[in-house]
């Protein structure tokens, strides 16, 4: 009878430890982000915590980060982005370490002129390294109303989906000296932010302030990872984010929205790479 408490009593040690350490966020900008920078110019609009707004005017734009570190995980939310004219901002949901050999994950989303079509800009930086952008034109209007944008990031793969479509998968590539991002625990941001110097086709079209305040919006938000505390991590080997792969219409989706609606991929740029792609091209 002892024996048999003391397995039972360890089994609830380890449940409670596993509860502690991966926790399922579904959607309370009140308790599980802060609004970090903007005096005032992100605001939590509902008393739930479900809807959440971030504006830029001429003096600031404005940003929220996780209270939570993630050492991998599945980090969802929708949004709706600026419209009208847009030029020069940009809005952002991504994965960031401290320091100055961080680790990144990135979707940002490029402003353009009134009727032209937002570029969403995708990277992944390992220990301060980038260089790894594919851009896309989307399928609809992200201003016109919400759409889902989800980074899933485990030990094999990071996969970007928009809508529940993937489009994009980068991979594990290690065993070939290629570095992933896989030691520094990482924040979940967001943020809206002037960068006419480049956002909009390299700087050309100038942010037009007349139509200031900009403002984005973004709800449920949605991450379930792997808590970062006290210097570990504790991840269940049967979350299904932590095993997720592409299958083979995954796949075929990512071949796909690529072929349809890529519009820059690092790999195919032989001007800035002119003694060959980088290796995880190929």
């Amino acid at each position: 009878m002892k024996s048999s408490c003391g397995t039972k009593f360890a089994f609830l040690v380890l449940f409670l430890f596993a509860a502690q350490s991966v926790c399922v966020y579904a959607g309370s900008f009140h308790k599980d982000v802060q609004i970090h920078w903007g005096d005032g110019r992100g605001k939590v609009l509902d008393n739930e915590g479900r809807l959440l707004s971030l504006s830029l005017d001429k003096s600031s734009g404005s940003g929220f980060q996780s209270n939570q570190e993630f050492l991998y995980g599945r980090a969802e939310v929708q949004m709706k982005l600026v419209p009208g004219n847009s030029a020069g901002t940009v809005t952002t949901f991504y994965l960031k370490s401290p320091g100055t050999t961080w680790d990144e994950i990135d979707f940002e989303f490029l402003g353009n002129l009134t009727g032209h079509p937002y570029i969403l800009h995708t990277n992944v930086y390992t220990k301060g390294s980038g260089d790894k952008e594919q851009q896309f034109h989307l399928w609809f209007d992200p201003t016109a109303g919400f759409h889902s944008y989800c980074i899933t990031w485990n030990p094999q793969r990071i996969i970007f989906t928009v809508d529940d479509i993937p489009i994009r998968e980068f991979k594990n590539s290690e065993s070939i000296g290629i570095p992933f991002p896989k030691n520094q625990p990482m924040r979940l941001y967001a943020s809206l932010w002037e960068a006419e110097h480049w956002a909009t086709r390299g700087g050309l079209e100038k942010t037009d302030w007349t139509k200031a305040p900009f403002t984005a919006f973004y709800r449920n938000y949605n991450v379930e990872g792997c808590v970062w505390a006290n210097g570990r991590s504790s991840c269940p080997a049967n979350s299904a984010w932590f095993t997720k792969t592409l299958d083979k219409a995954g796949m075929d989706e990512v071949k796909r929205v690529q072929g349809k609606y890529m519009v820059y991929n690092y790999c195919t740029d032989k001007k800035r790479f002119p003694q060959g792609v980088p290796s995880v091209c190929t």
